[in-house]
């Protein structure tokens, strides 16, 4: 029987294979029994319960310990602080200022993040790699398996890649100390993932509420433009890999980003919501005074399955402290510095808005009021509970995150459950949307579609404002609102260029409160720039590797 040990990666066939099960959810799995290489992959049932694996560990990069890649891409931005509580350690300044000495003591960050991910990579590789011994009763659900497999491995290492650039490529389920991979390598495999997705996966697969959650065939092609946007940007040449043999591959070009986001937009599954704020719970649940539960009259919220949400991650309110991880484990993170007021339920207080950054609302843009919370302008900022979280709040701007706030209840319980006897901390089950139809509107406009004015006065009709020149500036500056702090705005400052983006986080410096006490946040350009954008690899992991794995520039000790 083989047996998987890794000393950077650390994940079973167990594993990868026995998970919690999570009600309502396509996760749902009645099996529970162990498995390994032996008496498993020989079933098409087998595939499946190995595919539910493969989705359960691209979710635990939000749902087991770690920092959480969410979290991250709003802190780095121009958008947020680092904030959490005035006695917290400083690892969040530290993500914020791309300095290591704001936190020198803690030269592990992603510890957590860095296993979580290259585990959940592992279990697609497992698959993949026992793919031909599987007796597949039909060729469709062959394709369709295969496809959101390699779509989930391409999802994790878009996400890694971006965040520490120098990153071990693994395409088989291997135990090896391995070098870290050119990044023009890691995009090929992801570009070649996707294709190979968006060829395999049928046009009608996945699109019921039933299956919310699996990746689609419009997903992938999404993922994919938005995957194009940034090598290119970022690198500044279209993305392609000749390997040692002389052969080019993972090559994509605009006009092929382009056509995938036209699809997608072609295909008719898919529209904005008529109200922004109805897409973001917090913005649109009215609660029940003294009660439990939310006022159906009142509430507007369009539903975790509606007709603008392309790609989400789900959760459910059943986590634990026993290693069952299943909810949404940032969500508390952007929490209300121990507050509550319903709707907002209380966390621990990161990622406090940047009041400059609010400024480029303009007048009349409904956008603003649903994605942060104003506290004095929501008659929060008064009364003993706040002056207790104020006192307790670092980096407290007046303003934190309405679009990822948990919930709570009017009678004070946590929203995380129907009855409110689930954790605060630990339950949360608000879905993280990854792509949404605006997203793929703006992107299309950004790659030169002959419908670019009209996909430009769709999203910003709805948010009541007039239509604007449709230019590069214009539908940065657009994307900004339309998608501001659901961690897409760092990417899209560091795609126009290192310097862009460190002038922007640079700009955003301000005045504070600390525990009540005035302060400020600074940010040195310089040493933004010195990290070219990229992030802190664990310290630790480098110790395992014996020194293979390098230090990205700007992190050193």
């Amino acid at each position: 029987m083989n047996k998987f040990k890794f000393n950077i990666l650390t994940l079973g066939v167990v594993g990868a294979l026995s998970m919690t099960s999570c009600s309502e959810s396509f996760l749902d799995v009645s099996s529970k029994t162990e498995s390994n290489t032996e008496n498993f992959y020989k079933t098409e049932g087998d595939a499946w319960r190995a595919l539910l694996g493969c989705y359960d560990g691209w979710r635990q990069i939000s749902s087991a310990p770690g920092i959480g890649f969410y979290v991250a891409s709003t802190v780095m931005g121009d958008e947020c602080y680092g904030a959490t509580g005035k006695g917290d350690g400083f690892g969040y300044q530290a993500i914020d200022a791309f300095d290591p000495m704001k936190s020198p003591s803690d030269m592990q960050l992603y510890g957590q993040d860095w296993k979580v991910y290259y585990a959940g990579v592992y279990r697609c590789n497992e698959l993949m790699a026992h793919e031909e011994q599987i007796n597949w009763e039909s060729e469709s659900n062959h394709g369709l398996y295969m496809g959101e497999c390699r779509a989930i491995r391409a999802l994790l290492y878009f996400d890694m890649v971006r965040l520490w650039g120098n990153i071990p490529l693994f395409l088989e389920p291997v135990n090896e100390n391995r070098e870290q991979a050119d990044p023009a390598e890691v995009y090929a495999a992801i570009f070649e993932d996707l294709k190979f997705a968006i060829a395999n996966i049928p046009a009608d697969a996945n699109l019921t509420e039933k299956e919310a959650g699996r990746i689609t065939k419009y997903a992938a092609e999404a993922m994919l433009a938005r995957a194009y946007l940034f090598y290119s940007g970022y690198y500044g040449k279209d993305p392609g890999f000749t390997n040692a043999e002389g052969e080019t591959t993972g090559v994509v070009t605009k006009a092929d980003a382009l056509a995938a986001v036209e699809d997608v937009i072609g295909s008719g599954n898919y529209g904005l919501v008529d109200d922004f704020k109805n897409l973001w719970p917090a913005a649109s649940l009215v609660p029940i005074p003294g009660n439990v539960g939310w006022n159906t009259d009142a509430s507007t919220y369009a539903g975790d399955f509606n007709k603008e949400v392309i790609l989400a991650q789900k959760f459910t309110p059943t986590q634990d402290y026993n290693g069952n991880n299943d909810s949404n484990r940032w969500l508390v993170m952007m929490g209300m510095r121990s507050l509550n007021h319903t709707p907002y339920g209380k966390g621990w207080g990161a990622c406090t808005v940047v009041p400059q950054f609010l400024e480029k609302f303009p007048d009349g843009d409904t956008r603003r009021a649903a994605s942060a919370i104003d506290l004095v302008g929501e008659g929060i900022a008064q009364g003993n509970d706040f002056n207790s979280s104020f006192a307790d709040w670092r980096e407290y701007t007046g303003y934190s995150v309405k679009k990822y706030s948990p919930l709570v209840y009017g009678n004070g319980l946590p929203g995380t459950n129907a009855d409110g006897t689930a954790g605060f901390q630990e339950c949360n089950a608000n879905q993280w949307i990854l792509m949404r139809y605006a997203d793929v509107l703006l992107m299309a406009a950004e790659l030169g579609s002959g419908n670019a004015a009209n996909y430009m006065h769709q999203v910003r009709a709805r948010a009541g404002l007039d239509d604007i020149a449709v230019n590069q500036q214009n539908i940065m500056e657009e994307r900004a609102r339309e998608l501001a702090f659901e961690g897409i705005r760092y990417w899209d400052l560091l795609r126009q260029g290192v310097d862009v983006a460190a002038d922007a986080i640079a700009a955003s410096a301000g005045e504070v409160f600390n525990g009540g006490v005035k302060g400020t946040v600074t940010y040195d350009k310089s040493k933004i720039i010195a990290t070219k954008g990229l992030s802190q690899i664990p310290e630790n992991q480098i110790t395992l590797s014996n020194g293979v794995l390098k230090q990205n520039p700007g992190w050193g000790k």
